[in-house]
């Protein structure tokens, strides 16, 4: 009984190992079978595409505000009181020149002589000349009773001419020394010594710097917009923006002759010809306050309020549409709709277009 038990025993033994190589073989041979089969193709995973959204017009809402149209220029400081000093004699060597640019003057004060080292030798000359004649005519006059009244009417006739020859000397001589006609700076000094002088020709410049003020340029075309009254923004440089008005414009009758950024009185000024600078050759502006420490010839730039209106309604440039002469918007409703409106144009900027008919303020327009 005992070798049966074991009998069965190594028959179920047997017969579970061999249950499980089967097993193995089994999955030996599907894995086999799998390998020799051919791969097959992975799909590729395509990207989305999503559809173009179109590109949405910008919308704008009708508003009112203060609108400006202005002009600009530029100028610099200068005096309103501006003196030339000169000779009014042709061909005389200069003597001497006494002050420089930047000196501070007197009224009265010698700025420059001639030389007249001659005329003063003829002048002593003269007045001994003059004195014997004066002598011969007191004579003349105490033997009045042997001259007919012809005779001493001629006499007093020559006598008269040699003295005013005396008087014309003497004013030549005065005329060599210039001084300065009013007190205050010396701005610029435009010959030398040893320069022969030239009749009226500008020798320096005297500027009164209490009674500086804004002068401006601006074109001939701008400049028949512009009138007496109007607001003014000065930017003076190292000094700020400030507001003024305009008092002057400029007489049309002077020219302006810039020459390197400067304007010159009459004559030559290194070399080149100089021009008469005077203050009606620009657009004259009164501020409500001169700022402190600024200097005649600080330059500058001005705006001209040429045109103001409060209120205005307005909507930006681009929202405008003009064909064939034909000005006109599109106005978005409630409901999203777009429908075109003409419209009347108003006053223009480069920001905003004024709208004086066809548009309300609060109502939308749509961009370019």
């Amino acid at each position: 009984m005992f070798t049966k038990w074991l009998t069965d025993g190594f028959r179920a033994s047997v017969r579970k190992s061999g249950l499980v190589a089967a097993a193995a073989l089994l999955a030996v041979t599907a894995l086999s079978g799998c390998a020799l089969l051919p791969s097959e193709e992975v799909e590729e995973a395509l990207p989305t595409i999503n559809p173009p959204k179109l590109s949405k017009k910008p919308e704008y809402t009708v508003k009112t505000e203060t609108l400006t149209t202005k002009v600009r220029g530029s100028g610099k400081l200068m005096s309103s009181r501006e003196e030339d000093v000169y000779f009014s004699d042709d061909g005389k060597r200069i003597k001497e020149i006494y002050v420089k640019t930047g000196d501070q003057v007197e009224a009265g004060q010698l700025i420059a002589e001639l030389d007249v080292a001659t005329l003063e030798s003829d002048l002593r000359q003269k007045r001994l000349q003059t004195r014997s004649e004066e002598l011969k005519m007191i004579q003349l006059l105490r033997d009045a009773g042997t001259k007919t009244a012809e005779e001493l009417e001629q006499a007093k006739i020559e006598f008269e001419l040699k003295r005013n020859e005396l008087v014309t000397l003497e004013e030549s001589i005065a005329r060599a020394k210039i001084t300065a006609p009013i007190s205050g700076e010396v701005v610029g000094v435009y010959k030398a010594k040893g320069d022969n002088s030239k009749a009226y020709e500008s020798i320096a410049t005297v500027a009164d710097m209490s009674q500086l003020t804004v002068v401006a340029s601006i074109s001939q075309e701008d400049l028949k917009k512009v009138a007496l009254g109007m607001e003014v923004t000065a930017d003076i440089n190292t000094a700020g923006q400030h507001k003024g008005t305009v008092k002057q414009l400029p007489n049309p009758n002077k020219t302006q002759n810039q020459n390197n950024g400067g304007y010159y009185g009459g004559g030559y000024y290194n070399g080149q010809e100089r021009q008469k600078e005077t203050i009606d050759q620009y657009l004259v502006v009164e501020l409500e306050k001169m700022p402190e420490q600024v200097s005649r010839g600080t330059q500058l730039s001005v705006e001209i309020v040429v045109q103001k209106k409060e209120n205005a309604v307005t909507i930006p440039p681009s929202a405008l549409r003009t064909i064939t002469g034909r000005n006109y918007v599109q106005v978005v409703d409630s409901s999203g709709a777009k429908r075109e409106v003409d419209v009347e144009l108003g006053l223009q900027t480069s920001t905003s277009v004024e709208i004086l008919k066809g548009l309300q303020a609060g109502q939308k327009v749509v961009g370019r």
